[in-house]
């Protein structure tokens, strides 16, 4: 299995993703039209969740620490 390199631009846009308010309400509550929004529209459409995922290994509306 060959792991993807995580690159600076990857860190850079993750970091956008978390202070997305978006993503930050969705991942917070876990319910309503924000997580269903992100839940749909980060799998093939928003970079910055994408880059979440691949620096965190986690989705962008999955519960944040």
């Amino acid at each position: 299995m060959n792991p993807q390199k995580i690159t600076s631009l990857d860190r850079l846009l993750a970091r956008m993703c978390e202070l997305c308010p978006v993503c930050r309400h969705a991942s917070a509550m876990q319910k309503g039209l924000a997580y269903s929004f992100v839940k749909n529209v980060e799998v093939g459409m928003c970079p910055f969740c994408q880059a979440y995922e691949k620096v965190h290994g986690k989705k962008a509306h999955e519960a944040r620490q």
